[in-house]
Protein backbone atom coordinates (compact mmCIF):
# COMPACT_ATOMS: atom_id res chain seq x y z
CA UNK A 1 0.00 0.00 0.00
CA UNK A 2 1.42 3.58 -0.80
CA UNK A 3 1.54 6.12 1.94
CA UNK A 4 -0.42 9.11 1.56
CA UNK A 5 0.95 12.58 0.38
CA UNK A 6 1.86 14.77 3.53
CA UNK A 7 -0.83 16.98 1.99
CA UNK A 8 -3.52 14.38 2.27
CA UNK A 9 -2.40 13.58 6.45
CA UNK A 10 -4.37 16.30 8.11
CA UNK A 11 -7.39 15.12 6.17
CA UNK A 12 -6.76 11.38 7.21
CA UNK A 13 -5.87 11.99 10.83
CA UNK A 14 -8.91 13.87 11.46
CA UNK A 15 -10.96 11.49 9.48
CA UNK A 16 -9.44 8.26 11.52
CA UNK A 17 -9.46 10.36 14.57
CA UNK A 18 -5.50 9.14 15.65
CA UNK A 19 -2.76 11.52 16.54
CA UNK A 20 -0.02 12.30 14.40
CA UNK A 21 2.86 10.51 16.92
CA UNK A 22 0.27 7.32 15.90
CA UNK A 23 -0.11 7.89 12.43
CA UNK A 24 3.87 7.62 12.20
CA UNK A 25 3.34 4.08 14.64
CA UNK A 26 0.89 3.20 12.04
CA UNK A 27 3.25 3.31 8.86
CA UNK A 28 5.95 1.37 10.77
CA UNK A 29 6.07 -2.32 10.37
CA UNK A 30 5.86 -3.41 13.90
CA UNK A 31 3.00 -3.93 16.28
CA UNK A 32 2.91 -1.36 19.63
CA UNK A 33 1.17 -2.07 22.89
CA UNK A 34 0.83 1.02 25.21
CA UNK A 35 -0.86 2.44 28.33
CA UNK A 36 -0.06 -1.24 29.95
CA UNK A 37 -1.02 -0.79 33.85
CA UNK A 38 3.29 -1.54 35.82
CA UNK A 39 4.77 -2.63 32.91
CA UNK A 40 8.12 -3.84 33.33
CA UNK A 41 9.70 -3.29 30.26
CA UNK A 42 9.29 -0.38 27.99
CA UNK A 43 10.68 0.48 24.72
CA UNK A 44 11.45 3.66 22.32
CA UNK A 45 10.87 4.49 19.63
CA UNK A 46 13.73 6.15 17.89
CA UNK A 47 12.83 7.95 14.84
CA UNK A 48 15.53 10.23 12.43
CA UNK A 49 16.15 11.56 9.21
CA UNK A 50 19.59 9.60 8.86
CA UNK A 51 21.28 6.99 10.51
CA UNK A 52 23.69 9.05 12.24
CA UNK A 53 20.82 11.20 13.52
CA UNK A 54 19.71 8.02 15.04
CA UNK A 55 22.85 6.37 16.65
CA UNK A 56 23.46 10.14 18.34
CA UNK A 57 19.91 10.18 19.35
CA UNK A 58 20.33 6.51 20.80
CA UNK A 59 23.93 6.76 22.25
CA UNK A 60 22.23 10.47 24.25
CA UNK A 61 19.44 8.25 25.80
CA UNK A 62 21.53 5.65 26.55
CA UNK A 63 23.90 7.75 28.69
CA UNK A 64 20.65 9.47 30.02
CA UNK A 65 19.58 6.40 31.60
CA UNK A 66 22.71 5.34 32.89
CA UNK A 67 22.97 9.09 34.69
CA UNK A 68 19.71 8.69 36.64
CA UNK A 69 20.92 4.46 36.92
CA UNK A 70 23.72 5.64 38.96
CA UNK A 71 22.53 8.86 40.96
CA UNK A 72 19.64 6.40 41.86
CA UNK A 73 22.36 3.45 42.98
CA UNK A 74 24.74 5.83 44.96
CA UNK A 75 21.52 8.41 45.94
CA UNK A 76 24.46 11.85 45.85
CA UNK A 77 24.03 14.45 43.87
CA UNK A 78 26.34 18.02 43.40
CA UNK A 79 24.56 21.25 41.83
CA UNK A 80 24.90 21.18 37.96
CA UNK A 81 25.88 23.98 35.49
CA UNK A 82 29.61 24.53 36.49
CA UNK A 83 28.78 25.57 40.59
CA UNK A 84 30.32 22.26 41.30
CA UNK A 85 33.47 22.99 39.49
CA UNK A 86 33.69 26.62 40.57
CA UNK A 87 33.35 26.26 43.99
CA UNK A 88 35.87 23.51 43.80
CA UNK A 89 38.28 25.60 41.83
CA UNK A 90 37.57 28.50 44.30
CA UNK A 91 38.51 26.45 46.83
CA UNK A 92 41.92 25.10 45.10
CA UNK A 93 43.08 28.86 44.64
CA UNK A 94 42.81 29.37 48.28
CA UNK A 95 44.69 26.49 49.00
CA UNK A 96 47.64 27.17 46.47
CA UNK A 97 47.80 30.74 48.05
CA UNK A 98 48.50 29.12 51.68
CA UNK A 99 51.01 26.59 49.78
CA UNK A 100 53.57 28.79 47.64
CA UNK A 101 56.50 27.75 46.37
CA UNK A 102 56.77 25.12 42.70
CA UNK A 103 53.78 23.31 44.54
CA UNK A 104 51.62 26.79 43.94
CA UNK A 105 52.07 26.45 40.34
CA UNK A 106 50.97 22.65 39.96
CA UNK A 107 47.77 23.29 41.86
CA UNK A 108 46.52 26.73 40.01
CA UNK A 109 47.44 24.22 36.97
CA UNK A 110 44.69 21.50 38.28
CA UNK A 111 42.27 24.96 39.19
CA UNK A 112 42.44 26.03 35.11
CA UNK A 113 41.94 22.37 34.11
CA UNK A 114 38.54 22.36 36.29
CA UNK A 115 37.34 25.36 34.86
CA UNK A 116 37.44 23.83 31.41
CA UNK A 117 34.09 22.59 32.42
CA UNK A 118 31.93 25.55 33.35
CA UNK A 119 34.20 27.80 30.36
CA UNK A 120 32.87 25.05 27.59
CA UNK A 121 29.46 25.09 29.05
CA UNK A 122 29.18 28.52 28.25
CA UNK A 123 30.94 28.19 24.93
CA UNK A 124 28.32 25.79 23.70
CA UNK A 125 25.33 27.76 24.76
CA UNK A 126 26.89 30.40 22.75
CA UNK A 127 27.64 32.96 25.35
CA UNK A 128 30.90 35.27 26.16
CA UNK A 129 33.33 32.83 27.68
CA UNK A 130 34.90 36.03 30.40
CA UNK A 131 31.47 37.26 31.29
CA UNK A 132 30.18 33.80 32.15
CA UNK A 133 33.70 33.21 34.36
CA UNK A 134 33.63 35.81 35.88
CA UNK A 135 29.91 35.90 36.78
CA UNK A 136 30.04 32.57 38.20
CA UNK A 137 33.43 33.31 40.50
CA UNK A 138 31.54 36.80 41.37
CA UNK A 139 28.43 34.60 42.75
CA UNK A 140 30.77 32.19 44.73
CA UNK A 141 32.40 34.56 46.95
CA UNK A 142 29.72 33.96 49.17
CA UNK A 143 29.55 30.58 50.95
CA UNK A 144 25.52 30.88 50.89
CA UNK A 145 25.96 30.46 47.28
CA UNK A 146 27.86 27.35 46.28
CA UNK A 147 24.84 25.87 44.18
CA UNK A 148 24.72 28.93 41.90
CA UNK A 149 25.58 27.53 38.24
CA UNK A 150 25.31 28.91 35.24
CA UNK A 151 21.71 29.02 33.45
CA UNK A 152 22.24 28.38 29.55
CA UNK A 153 18.74 29.07 28.90
CA UNK A 154 18.83 32.73 29.68
CA UNK A 155 22.65 33.40 29.97
CA UNK A 156 22.47 33.91 33.79
CA UNK A 157 23.76 32.73 36.63
CA UNK A 158 20.63 30.83 38.88
CA UNK A 159 20.57 28.60 41.95
CA UNK A 160 20.43 25.11 40.23
CA UNK A 161 19.24 22.76 43.07
CA UNK A 162 15.89 25.41 42.70
CA UNK A 163 16.46 24.86 38.86
CA UNK A 164 16.29 20.80 39.50
CA UNK A 165 19.61 20.80 37.53
CA UNK A 166 21.85 17.84 39.39
CA UNK A 167 24.45 15.88 38.16
CA UNK A 168 26.03 12.31 39.95
CA UNK A 169 28.13 12.67 42.92
CA UNK A 170 30.10 9.31 41.43
CA UNK A 171 29.87 10.72 37.40
CA UNK A 172 31.69 13.87 38.86
CA UNK A 173 34.45 11.86 40.84
CA UNK A 174 35.03 9.76 37.93
CA UNK A 175 35.60 12.38 35.21
CA UNK A 176 38.20 14.22 37.30
CA UNK A 177 39.89 11.06 38.74
CA UNK A 178 40.23 9.98 35.01
CA UNK A 179 41.25 13.19 33.62
CA UNK A 180 44.38 13.61 36.43
CA UNK A 181 45.11 9.91 35.50
CA UNK A 182 45.23 10.99 31.72
CA UNK A 183 47.29 14.06 32.60
CA UNK A 184 50.03 11.65 34.72
CA UNK A 185 50.33 9.45 32.29
CA UNK A 186 51.44 11.86 30.26
CA UNK A 187 54.13 13.72 32.33
CA UNK A 188 55.46 10.64 33.19
CA UNK A 189 55.80 9.78 29.54
CA UNK A 190 57.15 13.31 28.90
CA UNK A 191 59.81 12.03 31.37
CA UNK A 192 60.48 8.85 29.95
CA UNK A 193 61.11 10.82 26.61
CA UNK A 194 63.40 13.44 27.90
CA UNK A 195 65.35 10.83 30.30
CA UNK A 196 66.20 9.02 26.78
CA UNK A 197 67.02 11.40 24.86
CA UNK A 198 69.46 13.15 27.46
CA UNK A 199 71.32 9.11 27.59
CA UNK A 200 71.35 9.11 23.79
CA UNK A 201 72.77 12.58 23.55
CA UNK A 202 76.67 12.57 22.68
CA UNK A 203 79.12 13.39 25.48
CA UNK A 204 81.27 16.80 24.88
CA UNK A 205 84.08 16.69 23.20
CA UNK A 206 87.15 16.37 25.12
CA UNK A 207 89.66 19.09 25.31
CA UNK A 208 91.44 20.21 22.02
CA UNK A 209 95.00 19.42 21.16
CA UNK A 210 97.98 21.94 20.83
CA UNK A 211 98.25 24.45 18.18
CA UNK A 212 99.15 22.37 15.08
CA UNK A 213 102.82 22.33 14.31
CA UNK A 214 105.24 24.96 12.44
CA UNK A 215 105.59 24.48 8.83
CA UNK A 216 108.72 22.65 8.10
CA UNK A 217 112.26 23.54 7.76
CA UNK A 218 113.96 25.09 4.28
Amino acid sequence: MEAPSTKEFPARLKRLAITPWQWIVLLCPKIFVEECKDPKAVSILVCGGTEHVVDETERSIQDAIRVVETTIENGQVVPGGGACEIEVAKRLRDYADSVGGREALAIRSFTDAIETIPRTLAENAGLDVIDALVDLRAEHESEEDISRGLAVHDGGVSDMLEEGIVEPVQVKTQAIQSGSEAAEMILRIDDVIAAKQSEESPGAPGGGGGMPGGMPGM
